[in-house]
């Protein structure tokens, strides 16, 4: 789960939907958490359609699974407070079973069975094999590993290139939870790749994993994300690639170079820097400085002077005094990051980070939390008033009373920016359609365009 500066709902409850049963029992699988979580959660629902009819978000069905996120506090928290909604609906008989899984079982599952009551089954990260036995599908019913019922709009799709972690960063579970970095197959990727564009019409695919950068180094001893990400971008249909969740390290100048020759490679980095103070990310267990960092942006800019950086930050680690949060504030103010997200720090059981005191105070964290926010959506200002009066490639997601949302290549789903046109109906628009426009207006988080006309587009206006 990333927090962005942008004030969005994470995985907001979806109203219950009146569904007419058919003879095939229905199962929802609801996702919390990140979208590594996701596409689990999208393998899974193929694998179960044979037999059942798969939805994505209801909390009302015969069964409801919930894929639980264990990463932070408020991670946690939410999947707890998930659970007990739908266990109400359970209470109602609105639901006959509930299936809990995923990462926060991985992490709780003897809490969860002596605490939560009305849960019929609980699974852990790497138990695919026991959930279908448990739902009885048989096996010479499921579906390929690499098909997919989708959760995103049909014109995007997420690839998860790798299981686990080897990093070792002091506030971080994961490794804990999924395990070692293990990456796939450059064939089995380019398959996935393939079937998504051409089964399920996606235009746009993300690649994500815990930690994108290390991809291909377990399998091919050598980092191979850059040449994964140049034979996706030569798979026909796609007509954007975008990158998640690079760590900063030395193999991350191969990838800057393909984002540069490419152009359907969205020009998009995506690195999480976390503090700009040097002894604090030597606890954190980065295994970078902040000058380590500034390399890479400033050969990223110089490499390429239209990418836009990502990165995501956390405040009240411990021993972040008034000192090294006013440098933080500093470095923001000096980088102009694009686009931002930040944490507040929590203690999380079995880190190395809980040898340290947590001496920060919580409304202290959630004050700097709200400092940091306020100077990027400044520097946001700043970039987007740049972007009026010039023309974009955009990709709608999403026609909402006559308006349409979109995003430009240097905005993710979700998390990031959006560009809107008003009167979309006018403009004869659809979601999943790509779209030239001229920006007319900005505010902190979001641009207002107009289509430009073909005839523009000819005469080079």
């Amino acid at each position: 789960m990333r927090q962005a500066y942008k004030p969005k709902p994470v995985n907001p409850v979806n109203p219950v939907k009146k569904m007419k049963y058919k003879q095939t029992k229905t199962i929802s699988i609801v996702t919390l958490g990140c979208s590594k979580n996701q596409v689990d959660s999208e393998k899974i629902a193929a694998k179960l359609s044979p037999q059942y009819q798969v939805i994505h978000e209801s909390y009302v069905a015969d069964i409801v699974m919930v894929n639980t996120c264990g990463f932070i506090n408020d991670a946690k928290q939410e999947s707890i407070d998930t659970i007990l909604d739908i266990v109400e609906f359970k209470k109602q008989k609105k639901i006959e079973k509930i299936i809990v899984f995923g990462c926060l079982v991985e992490r709780y599952k003897n809490d969860f069975t002596d605490e939560i009551s009305d849960i019929d089954a609980f699974f852990g990260v790497n138990d695919v094999e026991k959930i279908l036995n448990y739902l009885h599908i048989r096996k010479n019913a499921q579906k390929p590993d690499y098909q997919r019922i989708l959760s995103t709009p049909s014109h995007y799709a997420y690839l998860k290139i790798a299981e686990g972690c080897n990093k070792l960063c002091s506030f971080c579970i994961i490794p804990q939870i999924r395990g070692k970095h293990i990456s796939k197959s450059i064939d089995d990727l380019l398959s996935e790749a393939k079937y998504l564009v051409t089964e399920k019409g996606v235009k746009e695919i993300i690649l994500i994993a815990q930690d994108t950068i290390n991809y291909g180094i377990d399998l091919y001893s050598r980092p191979m994300l850059a040449e994964l990400m140049n034979k996706i971008s030569d798979t026909d249909g796609v007509e954007w690639l975008r990158l998640h969740y690079t760590y900063p390290s030395k193999y991350i100048y191969d990838v800057i170079d393909i984002m540069s020759q490419k152009n359907n490679i969205c020009n998009y980095l995506d690195m999480p820097v976390q503090h700009s103070d040097n002894t604090i990310l030597e606890k954190m267990k980065r295994n970078h400085t902040i000058e380590d960092i500034d390399r890479i942006i400033d050969y990223a800019k110089n490499k390429n002077t239209d990418i836009h950086i990502r990165t995501t930050l956390i405040t009240g680690f411990p021993g972040e005094s008034h000192k090294e949060f006013n440098q933080l504030l500093k470095y923001i103010k000096k980088t102009k990051f694009h686009r931002l997200g930040v944490f507040i720090y929590s203690h999380e059981e079995n880190t190395s980070a809980t040898q340290y005191k947590d001496d920060v105070a919580h409304k202290t964290k959630i004050k700097r939390m709200g400092n940091i926010i306020s100077n990027q959506e400044k520097i946001s200002l700043e970039h987007n008033l740049k972007k009026i009066g010039k023309t974009y490639k955009i990709i709608i997601d999403e026609i909402n009373n006559n308006n349409a949302f979109g995003r430009t290549e240097y905005d993710s789903p979700e998390i990031d920016n959006s560009v809107i046109i008003h009167d979309a109906n006018k403009h004869k628009l659809e979601k999943g359609q790509f779209v030239d426009v001229r920006i007319t207006g900005a505010d902190i988080f979001d641009l207002i365009a107009e289509p430009i006309r073909i005839d523009e587009v000819i005469c080079g206006n």
